[in-house]
């Protein structure tokens, strides 16, 4: 369990993380969300001791993490994947990061193989590695103590297809064990298909703690696309579901695409009118798109555009 009460940190007059209280609990998969700046990363940098909090505190499993005696053994993160010296090999880190936990030397084997990583891959130099296999090599470090906390900043960054997807099962694996795993990435559609709770956060603040399915279905995206034979009766459809407060938009010649209104809602309407339809389907956002509106009034860095879009 990651538990932030009031937890705050300031640099200068910039506050980076602003009175964040949550509990990222065991066994599920906890996305953390937020745009560029919103203070994911010093977040985690605080729970794991690597910033100090201005106020309130992090703690993993009721202890801050100072005052775990072998953390390793507590909590595994992986934070930087470049942050190894650039002549030690990758088994040769993981020695060293063994050796001050009282880790035998033999997981250092394991995780390596865990990772994927062969014994070729795991002698070369720092500065040989690839990003891909840095991550590989910062996962098996977070992963070396078998710890029952997990942090992952961006785990899937550099990594191909193939590696995308064994991230994807390897924290879903690991959750499954009963451990606390948080996963912060950019990626959605990895997060769609990976993470069971989602914390968004925006300028260091709380914006959502629910799951991945209430978020997507609270998206403005979510519709109902409705197809039938008879245009008028459509007509008289739209009209009465746009009186009850849906939004009614045309959908191509024979259909209309309704927003606002439950599906069953739909069909009861259709159904008292005597409307015949073809089609009623129910039209799920996705969570990019419940994201993007959530965090609409929080991005600091937004692009501009180009071509016919900047005219």
């Amino acid at each position: 369990m990651i538990t932030l009460r009031g937890l705050t940190k300031r640099f200068g007059g910039t506050t980076a993380v602003d009175d964040l209280t949550v509990d990222i609990a065991p066994g599920r998969v906890t996305g953390f969300l937020g745009p560029n700046g919103a203070g994911k990363s010093t977040t985690m940098r605080m729970v794991l001791g690597l910033d100090r909090p201005t106020a309130g505190e992090a703690l993993v499993d009721g202890r801050p993490y100072r005052a775990l005696r072998h953390p390793l053994h507590e909590v595994g993160a992986l934070l930087d994947a470049t942050g190894i010296h650039p002549a030690r090999s990758g088994r040769a880190h993981l020695r060293a990061m063994a050796r001050s936990n009282g880790i035998p030397p033999r997981r250092v084997d394991e995780v390596l193989g865990l990772a994927g990583l062969d014994g070729r891959a795991a002698d070369k130099p720092g500065r040989s590695l690839s990003l891909g296999m840095a991550q590989r090599l910062g996962i098996a470090g977070a992963l070396l103590g078998d710890p029952p906390v997990l942090l992952f900043d961006e785990p899937v960054n550099g990594l191909d297809p193939d590696g995308v997807r064994w991230i994807r099962r390897l924290t879903r694996a690991l959750a499954a064990e009963g451990r606390t795993v948080l996963v912060s990435s950019h990626l959605m559609s990895e997060m769609e298909q990976t993470a069971d709770q989602l914390i968004v956060i925006g300028r260091g603040r709380l914006i959502a703690d629910a799951p991945v399915a209430e978020l997507i279905a609270a998206s403005a995206a979510a519709s109902v696309l409705v197809r039938g034979p008879q245009p008028v009766a459509l007509a008289a459809l739209g009209e009465r579901l746009t009186a009850e407060g849906a939004t009614v938009t045309p959908h191509g010649a024979d259909g209309l695409t309704v927003s606002g209104a439950a599906a069953d809602r739909v069909g009861d309407v259709a159904y008292e009118l005597g409307v015949r339809m073809h089609e009623l389907t129910p039209m799920t956002g996705s969570l990019e798109q419940a994201f993007m509106e959530l965090t609409a009034d929080s991005v600091e860095y937004a692009g501009g555009t180009v071509g016919s879009e900047a005219r």
